[in-house]
């Protein structure tokens, strides 16, 4: 009997060995406008005991300072990154994500030396470009497939596009130009009429690539002067025409409770593209987390909970897409 139990764990340990993961870190050196350096710090997450090369999954965060891991300085603690690297991990995947320009590790250092009329949404791309081409180059692995989150998703199938990446995965990613997504979330935070009418105005202009002056004190500083340029810029990307450029397998993903992007966005990305995979999550939330129920207060305390796991069956999506794809 004694015998037996040595066998067993024997055997256990073995197998956690063969599931061990590790981490290592990456870094891309940006130049600002300004001419200085900015790193932008990141995370490798590797499969344990890998002897042959590996697919790798570059995923890319959302608006706003969100870093490597889905969390912020403004209430977001999520970690739902770091939750999705390591099971993609345990799965065989490997996992770059990195720390955008103005989050992280670079948060105070990208407040003073990028000036916010200076920047444009091109410098993301750019960024992601720089990530994916180090991986490509990287032998350890087989194929590198993009995945993007919310705004990173726009971010990501433009940097597929232009690296011929393996793949691209787009999740909570909006199928509609920013403006239309802008406008839809001011209705549903319910903004007066009169507000509205002036937010609708303002966009409307931007889109036009024309400057704004907004009376209201909430929307001036929503849009402030030094803003516009960057949101000017994104705003000529329509994510349904953009993911058309882009001649790779897509899989795209979306939660039924998510309060920031509808379920109409992905099945616009899915018209764009017939042959791309579509999964909705009944429980899902934009945070790739499950909610019960439909109580918006209960659903946005997800967004600062950072134990609760992640939607079940999340990873299982992406690996049986990464493996079934052929390079």
């Amino acid at each position: 009997m004694k015998r037996l139990s040595c066998l067993i764990f024997l055997l256990v340990s073995i197998c956690l060995q063969s599931l061990a993961q590790t981490e290592e870190p990456m870094h891309y050196r940006v130049t600002v406008p300004a001419g200085t350096e900015l790193t932008l710090d990141g995370t490798l997450t590797l499969p344990g005991n890998h002897k042959k090369a590996v697919p790798v999954v570059l995923l890319i965060a959302g608006s706003g300072p969100t870093d490597r891991d889905c969390n912020n300085p403004y209430g977001l603690k999520t970690n739902a990154f770091k939750m999705l690297a390591d099971s993609l991990a345990s799965r065989g995947i490997a996992v770059a994500r990195y720390d955008k320009r103005g989050s992280g590790t670079n948060l105070k250092a990208a407040q003073m030396v990028i000036k916010p009329e200076e920047f444009v949404f091109g410098h993301y791309v750019s960024d992601a470009v720089g990530f994916i081409r180090q991986l490509q180059a990287d032998k350890r692995f087989s194929k590198v497939v993009v995945a993007g989150h919310s705004e990173g998703a726009l971010v990501g199938m433009l940097a597929a596009e232009e690296t011929k990446a393996n793949g691209f995965v787009s999740i909570a990613g909006a199928g509609r130009n920013i403006v239309d997504v802008m406008k839809e979330q001011g209705r549903m935070a319910g903004n007066p009429n009169e507000l509205q009418a002036e937010v609708d105005g303002a966009l409307d202009s931007l889109r036009n690539g024309q400057m704004v002056h907004p009376k209201n004190p909430i929307l001036k500083a929503q849009l402030s002067a030094k803003a516009q340029p960057g949101l000017i810029s994104m705003m000529k990307y329509d994510p349904a025409v953009v993911i058309k450029a882009y001649n790779g397998p897509v899989l795209i993903i979306q939660g039924k409770k998510d309060l920031q992007v509808a379920v109409t966005d992905a099945e616009l990305l899915k018209a764009a593209r017939p042959d791309a995979t579509l999964m909705l999550f009944d429980a899902m939330n934009h945070i790739l987390k499950n909610v019960e129920g439909t109580d918006k207060t209960e659903n946005v305390k997800t967004y600062s909970k950072p134990d609760l796991p992640i939607t079940p069956g999340l990873a299982t999506a992406i690996e049986q897409f990464v493996i079934r794809k052929r390079s």
